[in-house]
């Protein structure tokens, strides 16, 4: 019997090789969990087996926390098994930030400059944190504010935002409330200063501003501490010279009436919340939400763009008795975190939900750089090009419509107007990242897609185990081949 060659050998080994690259290298480049924020305050991810991996302390799901919210009964286990793990699990707010605390009064604040910070508030607390502008720069900034899941909350409970000069002008305010008394969702508001036309505001010149945030609760409320992300940016001028487009005061083509996608929906999963926002082009999206959970997503819209959408929430077979109303809603934010969704007089931020379908319309004006200048607050924050965000909340009270109560959403995402190059008049038209297959897109992996490392490690595994393959055989035909019976000799 003939033995293999030594070249056969060594190729067999290299496939063996190659394979096991293939094996380990998807391992490598898969997403690693991702740990919470330092100092973030009380980050609370469920796993799979329905406990609490930080947080509360009370090892319970979100649904587990919206029924003891409600005063509700617990609930049995899931009728049907669920997406993934089977369970009832939503994970909490991702927060992102350099930890920083807020001094009680003026005196002390610590000083911010562009970025992200985290901290926290106590109910009927103020926050001061100090910064240096200059007299030309408009400045935004956000507090988001997530109160531990299950905390009793209040219609009044208010996060209050305000821009104030040192000696004591306000520039702008800014509040957001929960309006309901369900249970606690994340808070978001946001404010600017944005010097004048003119230039002779009481808040234009150059010098010392402080951010003040403050808690209102009402009676009755939960006494633990918030954690709070905030947020501050600082946009510059546009170049001398240039002539910004005029603002955008009407929705348009954008009203209520706006035609949107009606394709098939593509399946997708919302963030936990701006941070970790799933990316969305235009188009229809299928996701699942929890009682008392919100989802989050994000949407490019650049100059000349409106954002608008409509949100779609199914129904649930409810269980024997009169089903309780919850509620379902839904709010629109700028790249700043602005909320733009409330007091339109157009579109409704919130609805009752009850098990039986129900939706929700929401947009924005377009984006325009002198949008700044106008006084309606759902005009004003859309003054800047970049990712809006849409944040999708079902109540707490859902929990008792079903004992497997989580919810299918649809949403029906557009992305209207003619996209252009810049903020100023008669800017060239442009390609928006919407419409140019933004990530999140149906053409980028919208439900989730793989990095590209983690592509080629199981290209690289196929390729290793085909080699491995066909050496293999190659070896064994090798071995069966008929031995020859030895070379004949010459006539001569």
């Amino acid at each position: 019997m003939a033995r293999p060659s030594r070249g056969t050998a060594v190729a067999l080994v290299g496939g063996v090789l190659l394979a096991l690259a293939g094996a380990v290298l998807p391992a490598a480049a898969a997403p690693r969990a991702r740990p919470p924020a330092a100092g973030g305050g009380p980050v609370v991810a469920l796993d799979a087996s329905r406990t609490a991996a930080g947080g509360d302390g009370a090892g319970a799901t979100r649904v587990d926390a919206a029924r003891k919210a409600v005063g509700a009964p617990d609930a049995p286990p899931p009728t049907r098994p669920l997406r993934g793990t089977g369970q009832l699990a939503a994970q909490g707010y991702r927060f992102k930030g350099r930890q920083i605390r807020g001094a009680a009064e003026q005196k002390g604040a610590p000083v911010l400059t562009p970025g992200q910070y985290l901290d926290s508030i106590g109910p009927g607390e103020k926050r001061y944190y100090a910064t240096d502008l200059d007299a030309a720069s408009a400045a935004d900034f956000s507090a988001t504010a997530v109160p531990p899941p299950g905390a009793a909350v209040d219609l009044a409970d208010t996060l209050y935002l305000r821009v104030v000069r040192s000696q004591g002008s306000t520039c702008d305010s800014g509040n957001a409330m929960f309006g309901q008394r369900e249970g606690a969702t994340p808070l978001t508001a946001g404010v600017s200063r944005i010097p004048t036309r003119s230039g002779t505001g009481t808040c234009d010149a150059a010098g010392r501003y402080l951010l003040v945030v403050e808690r209102r609760a009402a009676t009755g409320s939960g006494a633990a501490r918030w954690p709070i992300e905030l947020m501050f940016h600082v946009e510059h001028p546009l170049k001398k010279g240039a002539t910004p487009a005029p603002s955008a005061a009407d929705y348009g083509a954008g009203g209520k009436a706006a035609a949107l996608p009606t394709t098939a929906p593509v399946g997708t999963t919302g963030g936990t919340g701006f941070n970790d926002a799933r990316p969305l082009g235009p188009g229809v999206w299928r996701d699942r939400i929890l009682p008392a959970q919100t989802l989050w997503y994000k949407v490019p819209v650049t100059w000349g763009q409106q954002l608008r959408y409509d949100v779609e929430f199914a129904s649930e077979p409810r269980t024997g008795r009169a089903a309780p109303y919850s509620f379902a809603g839904t709010q629109v934010y700028t790249p700043f975190r602005a909320p733009v969704g409330n007091g339109t007089g157009v579109f409704t931020p919130q609805v009752p939900y009850n098990g039986r379908p129900a939706s929700l319309s929401m947009g924005t004006v377009p984006v325009s750089w002198t949008n700044r200048y106008e006084a309606r607050s759902n005009i004003k924050p859309t003054h800047a090009a970049g990712d809006f965000y849409i944040a999708v909340t079902l109540g707490a009270r859902a929990a008792e419509i079903a004992p497997d109560a989580r919810i299918g959403v649809v949403l029906r995402v557009a992305v209207l107007g003619r996209a252009k190059a810049g903020p100023e008049v008669g800017a060239a038209a442009a390609t928006s990242r919407a419409e140019n297959g933004s990530p999140g897109s149906p053409g980028a992996g919208a439900a989730g897609g793989w990095p590209a490392i983690r592509v080629a490690g199981v290209v690289v595994g196929a390729v290793g185990v085909l080699l491995l393959t066909g050496l293999g055989l190659s070896y064994v035909v090798a071995r069966r081949r008929p031995r020859p019976q030895g070379r004949q000799g010459g006539t001569g």
